[in-house]
């Protein structure tokens, strides 16, 4: 969990970021992602899933947002292996 000091710097690199001149922004760009994990890298550059949700997901997220919309709780993590046939854990 971040700390305060680290919150802080966090604040400041931002705003660091923001007065870079327009010139130094690819480079500026160029020397963060390569301080980033390479896996998080991966993630952040790969492509929006752009695959059509079936009829099965569409409803399920509908539900989902009638639940949210209702105030009523998530389905916890028991109901949802239920849900799918995998077996429960002792």
């Amino acid at each position: 969990m971040a700390n305060l000091k680290t919150n802080t710097t966090r604040r400041e690199l931002h705003v660091l970021l923001d007065h870079i001149p327009d010139n130094s922004v690819s480079a500026a760009r160029a020397y963060l992602r390569s301080l980033v994990d390479p896996v998080e890298l991966a993630l952040l550059d790969a492509p929006e899933d752009d695959e059509p949700l079936s009829e099965h997901e569409r409803a399920a997220t509908k539900e989902a947002e009638q639940r949210r919309q209702r105030g009523a709780p998530a389905l916890s993590h028991e109901q949802i292996l239920r849900e799918f046939g995998f077996p429960l854990p002792d």
